[in-house]
């Protein structure tokens, strides 16, 4: 073995760098996460296969939400990052989408689902699991609590999110960050992500990635809340 490429998140890259330190073995790294959230690129291996399945997963549910006419909670992974839900709630017409980035009071968010529910009976809801409303039947509880008659489902996706056949834009990206990964090992560097922002290679040091903050689209985040009318 001449080096170490690890793909992965925050865990696994703070651990190829504890191993290039403790032995002195050339480590890079290749951001590979559903959660989208490190910083220096604007995708990770596996966060597109996982959009799309969390987008499929939305579309049949609203048809028994639609059917039924009731308020659906579909939480969705990402730890403290809202980078999936903002995107899996955009892409399958979510008529809101909450994520930890954003805290708005209970109240608020409450009076917000109120007003749609008195023009749509049907509601999606996606919620990332990070959100301080609590775990998705606590929320469903609350909502419940406070809206009358209001008919309150959740489901929590899970680690199906994480498994499936990856889609043609991952494997892509995964060919081109493994091709440019080698190519930097060849040249005596180590210790560094191979990102991918704006169409281009992003090359910066693992612990940057893991130490600074990746922070969502707000752009995406105000046009999600124009599109749903929140």
């Amino acid at each position: 073995m001449d080096a170490l490429i690890v793909i992965g998140g925050d865990g696994s890259f703070t651990g190829g760098l504890i191993f290039q330190n403790e032995f002195n073995f050339p480590v890079m790294g290749i951001p590979g996460t559903i959660d989208n959230d490190l910083y220096g690129t604007s995708h990770t291996l596996g966060y597109d296969t996982a959009l799309n399945t969390v987008m499929e997963a939305i579309d049949k549910i609203r048809d028994t939400a639609s059917s039924h006419d009731r308020i659906f909670i579909v939480e969705v992974m990402g730890r403290n990052s809202g980078n999936l839900a903002l995107e899996a709630g955009i892409s399958s017409g979510a008529e809101m989408i909450l994520i930890p980035e954003v805290n708005l009071d209970i109240d608020t968010v409450i009076n917000n689902i109120a007003k749609i529910n008195k023009k749509k009976k049907s509601i999606i809801i996606v919620y990332a699991e990070g959100c301080n409303y609590g775990a998705a039947y606590e929320f469903a509880n609350t909502i419940e609590s406070k809206i009358k008659n209001s008919n309150v489902r959740y489901s929590i996706l899970g680690h199906v999110q994480r498994g499936g056949i990856p889609v043609p834009s991952d494997r892509i990206l995964g060919s081109i960050l493994g091709y440019k990964a080698i190519e930097i090992l060849l040249k005596g560097e180590s210790k560094k992500m191979i990102g991918y922002k704006n169409m281009d290679y992003n090359i910066i040091s693992i612990k940057d990635s893991i130490s600074k903050h990746k922070n969502i689209d707000k752009k995406l985040y105000e046009i999600a809340k124009i599109i749903s009318k929140q």
